[in-house]
């Protein structure tokens, strides 16, 4: 091999152990990852992606990338006709895309995020995988900056919800639990040592949340007659979030609290802190 060549490939490591060899300067990206193809993005690399998934649609210009993928499956014959410099993805659901390409392809996977923080750290990675530390040290800076409007002195019992297809809500391993207690909102399930969780609406109504926060599918219109209706099919007319008016649905049509990028703190936070101060300044009056 010419040496060269070999002076101009990096080998980065994983957090599973494996390793995979790639150009030092990236040509070519493949980003799977909504959190990570937002993070491109952001760091001025949105002209060298030639592909990415169904749901990767922040900022705007990822909406218009060739879409190759869904959460767990792609296109290899494509993929390989692309002939991309590196793929990215991440842990989670997304790791039966990792298994299926990484003996033909250069793939890197990173570790999903458990904790507010983590989103941060998240971005620090890819800046070093795509060999852009400066910028995404910068970003970072910017976005911690969000941590200032952050004031909690009083924890609201919550229940947060997502549809993912069906209702799922999150454990103490997920970033979710972690964030919302960070702005005050202490979910009725943070103790559960998991992710991801089908929640029991009986338990539900028993923990009595005073708070409940709902994020719809994606692209899906939903509205709070919809909701009214799913709380009387799930009889939780008594339940203290409800009878007190503390029911949120997420904003927008895309993924919100499930959307992990930097948008989590320009938009998720802000209208989480919103959302915080509204229910302390009702209890005061």
């Amino acid at each position: 091999m010419d040496k060269h060549v070999i002076n101009c490939m990096r080998i980065l490591k994983m957090f599973n152990g494996n390793e995979v060899s790639v150009p030092d300067k990236l040509e070519r990206i493949v980003s799977f990852s909504p959190a990570v193809t937002e993070i491109l993005f952001n760091l001025g690399l949105g002209d060298k992606i030639v592909a990415d998934s169904a749901f990767c649609s922040r900022p705007e210009g990822a909406r218009y990338k060739r879409k190759l993928a869904s959460y767990s499956t792609t296109r290899k014959d494509i993929l390989k006709e692309l002939n991309p410099d590196i793929i990215l993805t991440i842990g989670g659901y997304q790791e039966i895309l990792y298994n299926n390409l990484k003996d033909d392809m250069p793939v890197y996977i990173f570790e999903l995020p458990s904790s507010l923080p983590g989103l941060l750290d998240l971005i620090s990675k890819v800046g070093i995988v795509v060999n852009k530390k400066v910028e995404a040290r910068n970003l970072e800076l910017k976005l911690i900056k969000q941590y200032k409007n952050i004031n909690t002195d009083i924890f609201f019992k919550t229940y947060f919800e997502m549809d993912l297809g069906g209702p799922v809500t999150f454990g103490s391993m997920s970033y979710i639990t972690d964030a919302l207690y960070v702005m005050g909102f202490d979910t009725i399930y943070a103790n559960f040592d998991r992710e991801w969780i089908t929640p029991d609406f009986d338990f539900v109504a028993r923990a009595d949340p005073d708070v409940i926060i709902y994020e719809h599918k994606m692209y899906r219109e939903f509205d709070y007659s919809d909701m009214e209706r799913l709380i009387l099919k799930r009889k939780w007319n008594n339940i203290s979030a409800v009878k007190n008016g503390n029911v949120f649905i997420t904003p927008g049509r895309l993924d919100f609290f499930a959307h992990h990028g930097p948008s989590f703190f320009t938009e998720v936070i802000p209208w989480t802190i919103n959302i915080y101060n509204n229910i302390k300044n009702k209890i005061k009056n």
